[in-house]
């Protein structure tokens, strides 16, 4: 449910100078507005003025999630319920009974003071510590010379060489200065986090919604797989099996009365018979490839860059091996996605890329082709989607008009 605020100290202390800002401005517009909200309630102008007010801390408070995401590195999800069709008046009652909205609004009402303190903090700190570095290269330009008690002596500072224990101090300083600035941005984001993100409650049932929905997509696909296994069994290796079993059985017939005639029938048995074997094997390399149980995911994502028709880069880095499930599920990722390329994307070049992070197995399949991809119901963007889903993975497709499509799966994966 938290999310874990990674400060940069630049982008950070940039972040603190504009906060008191923005923090002023929507104290200023937001509280002024929420009061006379109240106060006209009277006569009911109060309450479409109190809608207002909070449509536009709804707004503030998304654009703050953005600036958040870029400034202090934390991702923060909305946290609003969704606004129900109907009149304008159900859609206000909805916004005015939502928690998360009332958080918003709180949100900039303590932005005020403690932009004030971030502020203050980032303009006497910095020019402290970048003064106090530098002193040795401009004291001799100033009006005089500087003199520091030292208890009974006194640090008289009239020289480049007196002056360097000052850059010390401005360098110790500094490196107090980098931390606390990076705990305070880590601090702002939990506080922004608690205000603006969801409830413990709200993130609970959305992701029971969210585990809900990819349960059903998994058992969905897990059924639509079965069908494919069972319509290519019954359509193929089955009908050759029957017709292998016909022509023995007919061989056998002529086998006394008319040997030449039934070794042509026997020969049409063993040619079938492979056929069969044929696709027995492929629809077992369907369910799971042998390449992939033996070798891992780098040969099997090899081995089918080089079917593809197209040149395709490849690259793997998931050591350690992931689980089975993971492998299998990226494997066919590839291989659905590949195949679209091929057939839809009119690309000449294609790139596979698949990396590990802490906790999960991120696929990027890229083409240069003409773009314009879509996930739709029966597509096959959606298949990719639905066979991420079995084990709670994510697909992501960025795919502009001209190119490129970016399709990238993340999949979860306990190390």
């Amino acid at each position: 449910m938290t999310a874990r605020a990674n400060p940069d100290i630049a982008r950070t202390s940039g972040y603190f100078l504009l906060n008191l800002v923005t923090g002023l401005f929507w104290f200023c517009l937001l509280v002024p507005l929420l009061a006379v909200s109240f106060g006209t309630m009277v006569v009911w102008i109060g309450f479409p003025l109190l809608a207002l007010t909070l449509v536009l801390a709804r707004g503030a408070a998304n654009l703050e999630r953005s600036w958040l995401r870029v400034a202090l590195g934390v991702d923060i999800r909305r946290p609003h319920r969704s606004l129900p069709g109907g009149s304008a008046f159900v859609k206000a009652r909805a916004m005015m009974t939502d928690p998360a909205t009332w958080r918003d609004l709180a949100y900039w009402v303590v932005m005020l003071p403690v932009g004030l303190i971030e502020f203050t903090m980032v303009v006497a700190l910095w020019p402290a510590v970048l003064a106090l570095t530098f002193f040795p290269l401009f004291w001799q330009w100033l009006p005089r010379n500087f003199e520091v008690s030292l208890g009974d002596s006194v640090w008289l500072i009239d020289s480049f060489a007196r002056a360097v224990p000052v850059s010390v101090l401005g360098i110790l300083l500094g490196i107090l200065v980098l931390p606390l600035v990076k705990a305070t941005g880590r601090a702002h984001a939990a506080l922004a986090q608690g205000l603006l993100g969801p409830s413990r409650t709200r993130f609970l049932e959305a992701e029971t919604d969210r585990l809900s929905a990819s349960r059903a997509r998994g058992v969905e696909s897990a059924e639509a797989e079965r069908r494919r296994i069972e319509r290519d069994l019954h359509d193929g290796a089955q009908q050759r099996l029957v017709a292998v079993a016909m022509g023995l059985g007919r061989a056998r017939g002529k086998l006394d009365t008319d040997p030449e005639a039934a070794a042509v029938l026997i020969a049409e048995a063993h040619a079938d018979a492979k056929l069969a074997i044929s696709e027995l094997r492929d629809l077992a390399r369907g369910i799971y490839p042998s390449v992939l149980g033996d070798r891992g995911l780098d040969p099997a994502l090899s081995s089918l860059a080089a079917k593809c028709p197209i040149p395709v880069d490849v690259s793997v880095d998931v050591e350690p091996r992931p689980p089975t499930a993971v492998e299998s599920a990226a494997y066919f990722t590839v291989a659905e996605a590949l195949t679209n390329i091929a057939k839809h994307a009119g690309a000449t070049r294609a790139a596979v890329h698949v990396t590990r992070t802490e906790n999960s197995v991120v696929v990027e399949v890229t083409d240069n082709g003409h773009g314009g991809a879509q996930v739709r119901a029966g597509g096959g963007l959606a298949g990719l989607a639905d066979r991420a889903a079995t084990i709670d993975g994510v697909v992501v497709v960025v795919s502009p008009v001209g190119g490129p499509t970016v399709i990238r799966t993340e999949l979860p994966c306990a190390w």
